[in-house]
């Protein structure tokens, strides 16, 4: 297994998210000027904003899906509205960022309540330049029915957080 994939493992993101994939692209995403990276935790008071998503790779030609899921909602230990969709963005060209393309799901910031929760961006290269319908709620979303559904096979790349509720202390 590619030591890229490994923290997807680790963190479950392979097998409760998506199957295992081959990287062929980078995915760069920050939240103003933190990057983020497998596994850390972000403060949601950081995250209001929607980050920046960068296709590192690919060309102009090519097309890509971004999708932002939260697979533990409302809490890790009991799951039952598996998966949450955070924000899904369809036809971004290679090479650009998500702000390229079109926000099908608008963004919505993370909001844990319960637990620590992972919050995972996978990116899916298009066939071409396509109509994606938007899943009819955020809740009960499954990013491999999506991926199916739309004909976008396995993942190109993905990454994903941490993030719990913050206390008044830990805001300061």
């Amino acid at each position: 297994m590619a030591r890229a994939l490994e923290p997807l493992v680790v963190g479950r993101v392979i097998g409760d998210v998506i199957n295992v994939y081959t990287p062929t692209v980078e995915m760069c995403v920050s939240y103003h000027s933190k990057q983020v990276f497998n596994g850390h935790e972000l403060y949601p008071s950081s995250l209001v904003n929607k980050p920046r998503v960068e296709v590192l790779g690919g060309d102009m030609r090519s097309f890509f899906t971004l999708v932002m899921t939260d697979p533990d909602v409302p809490g890790p230990s009991d799951p039952y509205l598996r998966e949450h969709l955070h924000w899904l963005v369809t036809n971004i060209p290679g090479t650009t960022d998500a702000t390229f393309g079109k926000e099908i799901v608008n963004y919505e910031n993370p909001r844990p309540s319960i637990g620590i929760h992972r919050f995972a961006f996978i990116l899916f290269k298009q066939k071409s330049r396509q109509t994606i319908t938007p899943p009819s709620s955020r809740d009960h979303f499954s990013t491999r029915s999506f991926a199916t559904e739309n004909d976008l096979g396995l993942p190109v790349a993905a990454v994903f957080f941490n993030a719990q509720r913050e206390t008044a202390a830990r805001r300061r």
